[in-house]
C-alpha cells in the first residue's frame, strides 16, 4: 500500500551522462590542444632571432608554472606523492625541459612545418611502445588511422614547405620526437595515481627548475627584446604550455596513450595552414593532400 509520504515525494530523475557527450568533450579538448601546439611552432620560429633557445625555453616554462600555480591556488589539486611524484618529475624533465629546449634549437635549423613533421613521428613511437609495455594492444582503427595520417605526413614532407636539408636540424627534430614520446609514456603511467592539474603544475615547475642555468641569458635578452617577442614568450607559457597541457593531461587520463598521441598527427597539417596564413608560406598540392590525410587518419583513429 502506498502511503501519503510516497505520494508526496517527487520521482527521482537520474542524470546520466552518455558516452557520446563524453566523446564530444574530449574531442573539443583535443582540438584545442592541437591548435595551441601547432601555434607554438609558428611562435617559436617567429621569435627565434630575439630570444635564444635556452632563454625562450626557460621563459616559457616560468610563465607556464606561474599560470598553473594561479589555477592550482583556486582548484587546490592534490600534490603528487611517492612513485607518482617520481614519475611526474621524470616527465617534467623529459617533456617540459628537454623537449622544449631541443625543439627551440631545431627550429633554428628547420622551418616550422618541417620541424612539426619530424616531431610527429612521436605518436607512432607512443602507439608501438604503449601497445606492448602498457598493454594497450593494437586496435585496428588505431593502426589504420596512424597509417593514413603518417602517409599524410610523408606527402607534406615530399611536397616541401621550406628548407629541410639541414642534417643537424633533422637530427634535433628526431631527438625532440623521442623526448616527446618518452614524456607521454611516463606521463600516462603517472596519471594513474596523480591528479591531472597537480601533475601538470609540478611537471612544468620541474622543467623550469631544470632550465635555470639559462636565467642570465633570459634576463639579458628580455631586457632588449622587442615587445612582440616577449609577448609571444608569455603566450607560449600560458596557452601552448599551461592550458594545452592541462587539457592534454585530462584527455590522456581518460584514454589510451596510443589513441591520444595519434591525434597529434594532425599538428603538421595545422602548422602548414598557419604558415600559409601567418607567414605567407603557400602549401604545395602534395602538402594540401597530406594535410587532408592527416586529419582523416586522426578522425579514423578516434573511432571506437
Amino acid at each position: 500500500m502506498r502511503t501519503s509520504s510516497d505520494i508526496a515525494d517527487p520521482p527521482v530523475r537520474l542524470q546520466i551522462q552518455t558516452p557520446r557527450a563524453l566523446d564530444w568533450r574530449a574531442l573539443a579538448a583535443t582540438a584545442i590542444v592541437l591548435v595551441l601546439w601547432a601555434s607554438a611552432f609558428i611562435a617559436i620560429r617567429g621569435i627565434g632571432d630575439s630570444l635564444s633557445p635556452g632563454a625562450l625555453a626557460l621563459g616559457r616554462q616560468l610563465v607556464g608554472a606561474l599560470a598553473l600555480a594561479a589555477i592550482a591556488l583556486v582548484r587546490r589539486p592534490p600534490f603528487p606523492r611517492g612513485r607518482g611524484l617520481v614519475l611526474v618529475v621524470g616527465y617534467g624533465l623529459l617533456w617540459f625541459a628537454g623537449y622544449t629546449l631541443v625543439l627551440n634549437i631545431a627550429e633554428r635549423h628547420l622551418d616550422a612545418g618541417t620541424t612539426a613533421m619530424l616531431v610527429n613521428i612521436a605518436p607512432l613511437l607512443v602507439a608501438l611502445v604503449a601497445g606492448v609495455v602498457l598493454k594497450e594492444g593494437f586496435p585496428r582503427s588505431l593502426m589504420i588511422g596512424i597509417g593514413v595520417a603518417f602517409a599524410g605526413v610523408v606527402l607534406i614532407a615530399a611536397g616541401g614547405v621550406g628548407p629541410h636539408g639541414d642534417p643537424v636540424g633533422i637530427a634535433l627534430g628526431l631527438l625532440a620526437a623521442s623526448l616527446y614520446a618518452s614524456g607521454v609514456l611516463v606521463q600516462k603511467v603517472a596519471l594513474k595515481t596523480t591528479d591531472a592539474l597537480g601533475a601538470t603544475w609540478v611537471g612544468c615547475a620541474v622543467g623550469a627548475i631544470a632550465l635555470t642555468p639559462f636565467l642570465p641569458q633570459l634576463v639579458t635578452e628580455v631586457a632588449v627584446a622587442p615587445v612582440p617577442a616577449t609577448l609571444a614568450m608569455v603566450y607560449l607559457g600560458v596557452f601552448p604550455s599551461a592550458i594545452a597541457f592541462i587539457l592534454w593531461a585530462n584527455v590522456l587520463q581518460r584514454s589510451t596513450a596510443g589513441a591520444t598521441a595519434s591525434a597529434t598527427l594532425a599538428v603538421p597539417a595545422i602548422v602548414v595552414l598557419m604558415s600559409w596564413l601567418i607567414l605567407g608560406e603557400l602549401p604545395t598540392i602534395l602538402g594540401m593532400i597530406g594535410g587532408v590525410l592527416c586529419l582523416a587518419g586522426v578522425a579514423w583513429s578516434r573511432r571506437r
